[in-house]
């Protein structure tokens, strides 16, 4: 089994430290590691350090770094703009996206989006989404966080400005003709994927979108839920972009 990853804001520069705080807390009181266990440092951004436990306190741990690396960005990015869906199904969806590789995850107001985010309600929501992004990141072993970015909610001329602005941009669609699987994508700069919510999207986004650079794909015969459409998706580019 391969040591916990645990994110800490700057790598040690020293060959010691102590992890407190509720990445410490979590290492020594939930996983109970103990001297001589191994453990992954990340900073989010690329750094990396192995280290080994040498003590063990109330919620800390004291480790010695006994190797450091660093991860190259991937390339191209990988963006998901995902439309907000009801209950739980939008942590669901970042949840997957993290572990299978996504880079940034933007939260879209579509219009037929039955969740709202206004004002405290979308911070809070937006900071769970993050959260999400965060643990599952960590369970992955990435070394990169993606980010959860924009206002709590982008609206739709903010995600064609967006995709006027990317590499390429793909929308799924259950009625297009070409297929995600066989378009052709760019070997850098950034790949915009639009995800709709439940209802799906309206034909004024869709226009949006397309007069922006936007093409509409599918993935096959079957329709997904908004909750595993992107993850669907993310595993098609990673395979052919060589990530997997």
């Amino acid at each position: 089994m391969s040591a916990p990853l645990f994110l800490v804001e700057a790598l040690p520069t020293a060959d010691t430290m102590t992890l407190d705080g509720p990445e410490g807390h979590h290492a020594a009181t939930v996983q109970r590691l103990r001297v001589g266990q191994e453990l992954l440092l990340a900073d989010g951004r690329g750094g990396t350090a192995a280290a080994v436990v040498t003590a063990v306190g109330r919620g800390a741990l004291d480790v010695r770094v006994t190797s450091r690396g660093y991860a190259d960005a991937s390339v191209p990015r990988l963006v998901v703009v995902q439309g907000i869906a009801k209950g739980d199904r939008g942590e669901l969806a970042v949840q997957a996206m993290t572990e299978v590789g996504v880079d940034e995850i933007v939260p879209w107001a579509a219009s037929r989006s039955v969740a709202q985010w206004r004002g405290d309600r979308g911070v809070r929501a937006r900071e769970k989404w993050a959260a999400t992004a965060r643990e599952a990141a960590k369970q992955a072993r990435r070394p990169w966080l993606p980010v959860v970015a924009g206002a709590p909610d982008e609206s739709t001329a903010t995600v064609a400005r967006r995709i006027a602005g990317a590499a390429a941009a793909y929308v799924l669609h259950e009625e297009a003709d070409e297929r995600l699987a066989t378009v052709e994508l760019p070997p850098a700069g950034e790949v915009v994927l639009v995800v709709g919510p439940e209802g799906g999207i309206a034909d004024a986004e869709l226009t949006a979108f397309a007069e922006a650079g936007a093409h509409a794909v599918r993935l096959g015969p079957s329709v997904l839920r908004t909750s595993t459409a992107g993850v669907a998706a993310l595993s098609v580019l990673a395979a052919r972009l060589g990530r997997w």
